[in-house]
C-alpha cells in the first residue's frame, strides 16, 4: 500500500469516529510513518486520533504532533485538574495502590506503584478525559507482589487460547520478570493484544515489545 493511500484512509478514519473533531487535524505520511499534526480541544480526542491512525493498515508507526488547546472559557486550574484527577485514581482503583498526581499547566504527571501493568494502563485512562488536561506522562512503576514463575510458557499459552493472535510467528524471550517480544503480527491491534497478554503474567515487570507489524521489516518506532 502507497503513502497517497495511506493517508487518504487515516483522513476517513479520522472523519469516521465521532469522539474527534477532525477539522483542525493534519496528516502526513511517509514510509508508511504517519505524522498528524495541528490541534483539537481536548486531550482525550488526540489520543483518539491516534488510534484511529493505527487502525489504518499500511502504518507502520505514527509521529503525534497534535496540539491540546482549549477555549479560553473552558480554562481549568491546576488546583482543580488535580483534585478530580485524584478523585478519578480512587475510584479506579484499589485504595491499596498508592499513586499520586501532580500538575503542571494543565500536564498531569502520574507517579507511584502498582502490582499490575492493567492498574497502571488504568490510572492513565481515569485522568486523560478530566477537562483541561493538555498532556499525561505515566511514570508509575509495576512492582508485582509474586515472584516470576514459568512467565514464557505462560505467555505463549496465553496466545495459543486467544483466537485474535497467530502465534506461530511471535517469539518471546523472559529474563526474570523482564519480557522481550520479537517476529511478526497482522496488525497494530494483534501487536497490542500479544504485548497486553505478557503484562497478563503473574511477575512482569517489563515488557519490550520488538513485534513489527505485517509489511515491516521492523518494529513500530517509539516517539
Amino acid at each position: 500500500m502507497n503513502d497517497k493511500q495511506i493517508r487518504q484512509d487515516v483522513i476517513e478514519e479520522l472523519e469516521f469516529e465521532p469522539s474527534i473533531d477532525a477539522e483542525h487535524i493534519g496528516v502526513a505520511v511517509e514510509g508508511g510513518v504517519v505524522t498528524l499534526t495541528g490541534h483539537v480541544s481536548s486531550y482525550a480526542q488526540k489520543i483518539e486520533a491516534e488510534a484511529a491512525a493505527q487502525r489504518v493498515q499500511g502504518v507502520r508507526a505514527i509521529a503525534l504532533e497534535i496540539d491540546v488547546r482549549y477555549p479560553f472559557e473552558k480554562h481549568v486550574d491546576d488546583d482543580q485538574i488535580a483534585k478530580r484527577a485524584a478523585d478519578a485514581l480512587t475510584a479506579h482503583l484499589p485504595v491499596k495502590e498508592k499513586v499520586s498526581v501532580t500538575v503542571q499547566k494543565g500536564w498531569i504527571f502520574l507517579t507511584g506503584a502498582v502490582h499490575w501493568q492493567y492498574q497502571k494502563a488504568a490510572a492513565e485512562y481515569a485522568v486523560r478525559r478530566i477537562e483541561g488536561v493538555t498532556g499525561l506522562t505515566n511514570r508509575i512503576s509495576v512492582t508485582p507482589s509474586i515472584m516470576p514463575k514459568d512467565v514464557k510458557k505462560k505467555i505463549l499459552a496465553a496466545l495459543h487460547r486467544n483466537a485474535q493472535v497467530e502465534g506461530e510467528g511471535v517469539s518471546v524471550t523472559a529474563k526474570g520478570g523482564a519480557i522481550t517480544l520479537s517476529g511478526k503480527v497482522r496488525t497494530w491491534q494483534e501487536r497490542a493484544v500479544v504485548e497486553r497478554a505478557a503484562w497478563s503474567a503473574p511477575g512482569v515487570t517489563v515488557v519490550d515489545n520488538k513485534l513489527a507489524v505485517e509489511g515491516t521489516h521492523r518494529a513500530p518506532e517509539q516517539f
